[in-house]
């Protein structure tokens, strides 16, 4: 009999503690997803020059669209839906310092670009509009760049270094970045100066790039709910500077990060169901079994249940008391089983993170969740055997 409880109760904690653990898993991957994501920059679309695949305006399909600076104009002008927009410059230069030397992606930035795309200083500052207004020869060096430039020297702040053969003044410095993926190269390789200066100091080594030609464009909507009707706006702004279908795809291949993560909040959710669905399985056979042993207890207390009976007990008295037993039985094993889990969380919550994971976080949603489908199971568990003892 003890061995029949205790198999029983940990039937229901091992089913509560999966049930809370399977959702803050998904939780913790859905976190991770998110934060690698904002490595980039939060809720930004970045548009790209590609190949049109329809034809449209008298002209053949397989044509190259090239952005350009304009473009950023009409989007700031036409596109309400659209919050911050900026174009994207970079060249890879040649840079070299008193120490050691290197070539790599320098990009041309605003401060609009910067509220774009997560590129901040952890010491100095960033390029402000002044720089940007008077091509000042400034700039904030990538870790990776810093740790090769200057060999892992720490009075940085201030030096000189040669962009292209330009002197140009160290006036911040990137903190490290654990990135494990991205659109043109890591960011702590990279070098930030004003987007004046770039195209001053950097020209082209391409020979097809032409006068306010752009390497892409970053825009972000002025609401997450709003994704879908700032993409409809862009496409059909630039479809109309560059003749091409605003339903062509291919000729402007977006890369929204919105729709990315709805896309991944649907995996996650319906992961998430299926992992929930399983466990409460696993739940419902503990209810079983808490049902089996009170029925057990029944069986093996009806001398008992006559006696108390013959002294007056009512069957609501008898019912009230059997049920409390039942729902004790089951509510204890699932708060065990609970605890557990939280204890879990909590210690692999101050381990170091792997990229895409965010830990074990337990929602207020998922205890909730938990004490809910724990108080339906104790209540369906406890019941007939109550009732049973009741009618004797």
């Amino acid at each position: 009999h003890k061995l029949r409880s205790f198999l029983t109760m940990f039937g229901i904690a091992w089913g509560i503690a999966s049930l809370v653990l399977m959702s803050a898993l998904c939780d913790g991957f859905r976190q991770g997803q998110r934060k690698n994501q904002s490595q980039l920059g939060d809720n930004i679309v970045l548009v790209f020059g590609g190949r049109t695949e329809k034809q449209a305006g008298g002209q053949r399909a397989g044509r190259r669209v090239r952005l350009e600076q304009r473009d950023v104009e009409a989007i700031r002008e036409q596109c309400p839906a659209v919050s911050v927009v900026e174009s994207e410059l970079k060249r890879q230069a040649a840079v070299t310092s008193d120490y050691n030397a290197g070539s790599f992606l320098t990009l041309g930035v605003t401060p609009e670009y910067l509220q774009l795309r997560n590129l901040p200083a952890a010491a100095g500052r960033d390029v402000s509009a002044h720089d940007q207004a008077n091509g000042h020869r400034v700039c904030i060096l990538g870790h990776t760049v810093r740790k090769q430039l200057f060999e892992g020297r720490q009075d940085v702040l201030g030096r000189r270094v040669s962009i292209n053969g330009y002197p140009y003044t160290v006036a911040g410095l990137m903190s490290e970045k654990n990135q494990n993926s991205s659109y043109d190269g890591w960011d702590n390789d990279k070098i930030l100066i004003p987007q004046s200066s770039l195209l001053r100091d950097c020209p082209p080594a391409n020979p097809d790039w032409r006068p306010g030609q752009v390497n892409a464009i970053i825009y972000r909507p002025v609401s997450v709910g709003r994704w879908r009707e700032a993409q409809h706006q862009v496409r059909a702004v630039l479809g109309r500077l560059h003749a091409f279908d605003p339903g062509d795809e291919g000729a402007i291949p977006l890369n929204d990060s919105i729709e990315s993560a709805e896309f991944f909040d649907r995996v996650f959710d319906a992961t998430e169901v299926f992992l929930a669905v399983l466990s409460l399985v696993t739940l419902s056979l503990g209810g079983v079994g808490v049902m089996n042993t009170m029925m057990t207890a029944v069986a093996e207390r009806t001398h008992e249940i006559g006696l108390r009976k013959a002294l007056g007990a009512t069957r609501r008295r008898i019912m009230t008391e059997f049920l409390l037993e039942g729902l004790l039985l089951a509510v204890a094993s699932g708060l065990a089983g609970f605890g557990v889990v939280s204890l879990l969380a909590s210690a692999v919550n101050h381990l170091p993170m792997p990229t895409m994971f965010s830990g074990l976080p337990v929602r207020y949603r998922t205890a909730g969740l938990a004490l809910a489908a724990l108080g339906t199971v104790a209540v369906l568990s406890a019941f007939p055997p109550a009732w049973r003892a009741c009618r004797l």
